[in-house]
């Protein structure tokens, strides 16, 4: 497996939305709004590759000076337990720490709060919903 960054509105971008669009918004009955991913090409965007097939992703977008959110962060149901995500989680950890930044956080779906934990993400505010289902905002200091 090999992390790389991905380039904005290249192949492994396209790869990219094709697997957050099934993973993370079919499911729910939503499509990506155009000006939305317009904002991506700011962000850090990041995969797991195997050869040409990607294993899971995520992306980071800047909050402010010290912190930066993970966002979109994807693995297969059938990849999931393999090590993706973790490998994802730390990889992102180290990009934002050597950007400078001293704190990761994110919008946790309440499901995936367990994963989170155990890479040392702490719950900071109570469940709201953000695209039609529960979320937590998590974050860990890097």
């Amino acid at each position: 497996m090999a992390l790389k960054l991905i380039d904005y509105g290249s192949p492994e971008y396209e790869k990219m939305l094709r697997l957050r669009n099934d993973l993370l918004r079919k499911p729910l009955g939503l499509s990506f709004d155009p000006k939305e991913l317009e904002k991506e090409k700011d962000d850090v965007l990041m995969g797991a590759f195997e050869d040409d097939r990607l294993l899971g992703c995520c992306l980071l977008t800047r909050v402010n000076d010290k912190t930066m959110r993970l966002r979109q962060m994807a693995v297969p149901n059938n990849l999931q337990g393999k090590g993706i995500g973790r490998a994802l989680m730390v990889f992102a950890e180290n990009i934002a720490r050597d950007m400078g930044y001293e704190i990761l956080m994110m919008h946790a779906r309440a499901t995936a709060t367990g994963f989170y934990e155990k890479l040392g993400y702490v719950k900071k505010d109570g469940q709201f919903i953000e695209i039609t289902i529960p979320h937590v905002v998590m974050e860990k200091h890097i």
